[in-house]
């Protein structure tokens, strides 16, 4: 009898390190959809202020371009 409880109890305690695992991978999961969304909208602005500078040397380039014609 004492051999099934050593095996249950190694059972139980086996299941309750995988949850334990389980919420800390849950967690870090979390953690790293935060630092992706921040990175997303970090390079969302980068990207717009680089369109934003762009327009005016665009348009220069293309000025500079009809003078030499």
């Amino acid at each position: 009898m004492l051999w099934p409880m050593i095996a249950v109890a190694l059972g139980f305690l086996g299941i309750a390190v995988l949850g334990v695992l389980a919420l800390r991978v849950f967690a870090e999961v979390r953690r790293l959809a935060r630092e992706v969304g921040t990175a997303t909208e970090r390079i969302q602005r980068a990207a717009q202020d680089l369109e934003r500078a762009a327009v005016p040397l665009a348009s220069r380039m293309h000025d500079v371009g009809r003078d030499r014609s």
